[in-house]
């Protein structure tokens, strides 16, 4: 089991309406394909402006295989054009679980 983070570093003053295309467009189209939503989280403290969220997959195959499906939809496309310019930076990582982690 694998856990992706991506977090985006969002332009000043547009956090709220990321997380508002998020809520009502990206995310429906992410559980249906993805599959695994653990959750979604913004940063109180540290880099502010920030949307993160999680997602689980059982193996890095399974992950490619979701992520190639969910590229290839035509409105994932038109929702990554509303989302692209509200974005500044993003941040992907891939965390593996220790032996004794409860999601192991």
């Amino acid at each position: 089991m694998i856990l992706e983070q991506r977090d985006y570093h969002v332009v000043t003053g547009k956090l709220p309406e990321l997380l508002r295309l998020y809520e009502t467009e990206g995310i429906p189209i992410q559980r249906e394909v993805l599959g695994g939503f653990v959750g979604a989280f913004t940063t109180d403290v540290g880099a502010l402006s920030t949307y993160t969220h999680l997602w689980r997959y059982e193996s890095y195959a399974e992950r490619e295989e979701r992520r190639a499906a969910l590229q290839a939809r035509d409105d994932w496309k038109a929702f990554l054009a509303k989302i692209q310019p509200l974005i500044h930076t993003q941040r992907n990582r891939i965390l593996v679980p220790t032996s004794f982690s409860p999601l192991a």
